[in-house]
């Protein structure tokens, strides 16, 4: 996960999925109560190298600000079924194991296409 204070503050939440970081932009930020949901949007994936940067990306680049890492660590999908399967069925279920953020998370699609880990156009 990392803060990403760019046109506007987000964090940037990341998966290894097939040797791609598979993102979300959550704007208000990670949270670790159960009862509160938080809006995500899928952006593009990114090289798995991408996780530990952190450093400024100049303003008038893609995402131009400053970025952070806030939280590092593995995860592990839940059920039988692997990442990549679930995902491509809207419902990609997972315990993270992080500094900060611990426990069973969900991400759920709303709508528009499946993609694939590893496709450019999300």
């Amino acid at each position: 996960m990392q803060k990403h204070d760019a046109s506007h503050l987000h964090y940037d939440f990341r998966l290894e999925i097939n040797g791609v970081l598979v993102s979300w932009a959550v704007p208000k930020g990670p949270t670790l109560d159960s009862s509160s949901k938080r809006f995500a949007t899928m952006t593009e994936d990114h090289p798995v190298d991408y996780a530990d940067f952190e450093g400024v990306i100049p303003k008038g680049h893609y995402g131009g600000g400053t970025i952070m890492v806030w939280d590092k660590g593995t995860y592990e999908p839940e059920g039988d079924i692997t990442s990549e399967k679930q995902l491509n069925h809207g419902e990609l279920k997972f315990e993270l194991h992080g500094k900060k953020l611990r426990g069973s998370f969900v991400v759920i699609r709303m709508g528009g296409p499946a993609g694939k880990p590893g496709e450019k156009s999300r």
